[in-house]
């Protein structure tokens, strides 16, 4: 159980800039083109909005958003907010390396946060995207999980996605007792089926975590950047530990989370929110 959850909103949006989109007004492209994902605004409020409200009525205590270097929106939208005014909303910046244009990844960020509030790295802590709306149930399962570390492990047969989009997801692989064995980062399309579990379900990370910092850190300091993609990845610290014999307990869970990853699903947010 745990009272503190991180953010990470420190990434770079190339995605959503580069996307096509259809029937948006040229408000919302300019904001899709200009802003960081959480804060676009959806039914008049920045997207991290709802997540926030789902954070704040799971009970977490304490938030740390992770940012860029230019944070300064962020705090406007969210440091006096007085609707999230019972939540201690502190800020962490991923500052990027001299000889890079882009952050240095997940791993990375975590890392960095983790340095500027050196108490967790004594205390246990919640670690989640920006730009997906994790449920309220999500949020208070991880959040009172009894495992000292633990994944949401989703149920790809309730993602709403497309196969092509659910094939770029994090899959996994786990034991009998449901500990972690293997997580890949957006495997080969032909490789998913490899991953079935014993009830027969193939299961994906949507990235929401729940970490020991007393165990995670060093994991986090030593962490490689991908020989392709050239970022430190959550997934690469995370499948070291396990190699460590570290245990992290996969939580099975079946429900859809939406994501906003490209301009399109921003008209389908904006439905979502409207019905729900």
């Amino acid at each position: 159980m745990t009272e503190n959850i991180i953010i990470l909103a420190g990434g770079a949006s190339s995605r959503m800039k580069k996307s096509t989109y259809q029937n948006l007004s040229p408000q919302k492209i300019a904001q899709a083109n200009k802003l960081s994902k959480g804060l676009i605004e959806l039914r008049g409020k920045p997207f991290l909005s709802y997540l926030l409200e789902n954070i704040l009525n799971a009970e977490f205590k304490n938030v740390y958003i992770i940012t860029g270097e230019n944070p300064q929106m962020f705090r406007e939208a969210f440091e006096n907010n007085l609707n999230f005014k019972s939540l201690k909303i502190q800020f962490a910046t991923q500052y990027i390396p001299d000889n890079r244009e882009k952050p240095y990844g997940t791993a990375d960020a975590l890392y960095q946060c983790l340095n500027q509030y050196p108490d967790l790295k004594d205390d246990s802590f919640c670690v989640c995207n920006s730009d997906n709306l994790y449920s309220l149930n999500a949020l208070k399962i991880l959040k009172n999980a009894n495992s000292h570390q633990a994944i949401l492990a989703y149920d790809i047969d309730h993602l709403k996605y497309p196969k092509e989009r659910i094939a770029r997801f994090a899959v996994m692989k786990f034991d009998d007792y449901y500990n972690l064995t293997t997580i890949v980062e957006k495997p080969e399309p032909d490789q998913i089926a490899n991953f079935i579990d014993t009830h027969q379900k193939i299961r994906v990370s949507m990235n929401i975590f729940l970490f020991d910092g007393r165990l995670f850190f060093k994991y986090l300091e030593s962490c490689p950047a991908h020989p392709t993609r050239d970022e430190k990845e959550l997934p690469t610290a995370l499948m070291n530990m396990i190699e460590d014999n570290i245990k992290v307990k996969g939580i099975p869970i079946a429900e859809h989370v939406p994501d906003l990853t490209s301009k399109n699903d921003i008209s389908i947010l904006e439905k979502y929110l409207s019905e729900n």
